[in-house]
Order: structure tokens, then sequence, then C-alpha cells
């Protein structure tokens, strides 16, 4: 990925953990590696195809004055936050935030936090086979739609599949979501849990009736394991009410451990 660099932006700011840090203010430098595709922008000489270096060192400079935070790290992470939610265009950031006259009673130059942000693409399976199934699915797209670190993109069609699992219970209103996130795997667990509950899903039996289900199948093509959390989802290769939908948005996706695109996958299903 492309780079543009802003180093050392002096910013005189309020970010402080003592008393004095906050009434004073003191001397901070801001550098930032936007991450941006400056190839449109190198072709046409247009200056709408990339990212003005000047306004974003002028966003980061009121940014840093308006929003006091005690430690730089809070300092980093909000506006790196902020910065990638106000420029559509990048679509990372390497941001370190210096405080030359961090108060340590010891001889340094400057004490700094870098960190590195960026938006990751995720695909979402959703389903329902309780009450109004296509107003919980949708009720829980809003809750994704409406979550600040999460930009929603391409949306399957709805299909009516049968349970999965060997429960008896109504037939189930499935599909697949495509998103990008600032949120980590587990964070972004979190807001899904939240729509879930929020159409008061109760998990009373495994493979059991649902309002609503939001299942994390990939997140850009990373590998995870934890008790919470398992990406990619299991058992996709196996599962037509997943690949089905999934096929429709994102078909040429390679599954990062079986190495076969979801065409692939699902096109096996079938013929088995």
């Amino acid at each position: 990925m492309d780079r543009i660099r802003i180093q050392n932006l002096e910013v005189f700011a309020n970010h402080g953990v003592f008393p004095e840090e906050t009434r004073l203010g003191q001397k901070f430098l801001v550098s930032a590696e936007l991450l941006v595709d400056t190839r449109a922008a190198g072709k046409s000489d247009e200056l709408d195809q990339s990212i003005h270096y000047g306004m974003v060192a002028q966003e980061i400079t009121s940014y840093m004055k308006t929003h006091t935070r005690k430690l730089i790290e809070a300092a980093a992470e909000d506006l790196a936050e902020h910065l990638l939610l106000t420029y559509p265009l990048m679509k990372g950031i390497v941001l370190e935030i210096k405080k030359p006259w961090a108060p340590v009673g010891l001889p340094l130059e400057t004490v700094s936090v870098c960190i590195e942000r960026r938006w990751h693409k995720a695909y979402v399976a959703f389903g329902s086979n309780m009450g109004d199934k296509r107003a919980h699915v949708e009720a829980g797209i809003r809750v994704l739609r409406e979550e600040p670190g999460i930009r929603l993109g391409r949306i399957s069609d709805m299909i009516v599949t049968e349970p999965y699992g060997g429960v008896d219970q109504d037939d189930f209103l499935n599909g697949c979501l495509e998103l990008e996130t600032l949120l980590t795997p587990h964070e972004l667990l979190e807001v899904l849990h939240k729509a879930e509950q929020q159409e008061k899903r109760e998990r009373l039996i495994h493979w059991g009736p649902r309002t609503l289900d939001l299942d994390l199948l990939f997140y850009d093509d990373e590998i995870l394991e934890s008790p919470e959390l398992v990406v990619p989802h299991p058992e996709i290769e196996k599962r037509t009410f997943v690949l089905e939908p999934l096929a429709q948005i994102a078909p040429w996706k390679v599954h990062p451990v079986l190495k076969k695109r979801i065409k692939t996958l699902l096109e096996e299903l079938e013929n088995k």
C-alpha cells in the first residue's frame, strides 16, 4: 500500500496525567503515515483522487487541541480512529505521538507511542427462524450499520433453508453480508452479540431455534482460535445455507485454511 507521510507536526495541547500538564499544556510531535492507493492521483494529477495532507495536518492539530486525554495511548487511539472515519480513501494509518517534555525527572529526548490501525474486511452470516424472521434480521443489520467502526458492504439475498443439526424446528431465513471494520475480531464479536441480545436471542439448545444468529465467518485472512471465537468459522464448507449466500457476494474469497474459493466449496458440496 502507498503511503503519505506527515513527519513531526508540532501541536501544543493539554494531554497528561498531572494537573500542570492539563492546565499549562505542552508540545507534542505527531507523525502519520497514511495508507492510501495513490495510483489514481498519480495518473490523473487531481487532488480529489488522493488525501489532502495539509487538511489532514490541520485536522490532527484541531483534534489534538480539543480532545484532551490523560494518556498519549488514548490520544493516539482516538486520533487514529477519527482520521480513518473522516477520510474515506484512507485504508490505514501508522500514527506516532511524541512527548518531548515528558515529566519523568530524567534526561531523555522524547517518549512516544506508535500504533497502526486500518480497515479490516469481514464476512458475517445471519439467520432467524422465530417470529418475524425478516424483521429480526433487518434489526440486526441495522445495529451493524449504526456502529461507528463498521461500514457495511454487500448483502446477499435472504434464502429459506432447512434447519441444520437435527433439531426439530421451523425453517430458517439465512444470508451473508460483507463489512469493513476498525474493530478487532473480539470487539466485532461483542457487537454481533449485542445485536442478537437486542432481539432477545437465547442460547438454550445447541443448533436450536433462535430469533437472530450472527456468526463471524472470516476476518481478513486471519486464523484465530480462542475459547470465545474461532475464525474462520468452523464447518463453513459443510453448510449450504452459508456457502450459497456467501457465494453471491464473495465467490472468489479464498478460505485461508482450506485454500479454496467459496464458489469451489459450494460446487463441491452440491456435487456430494
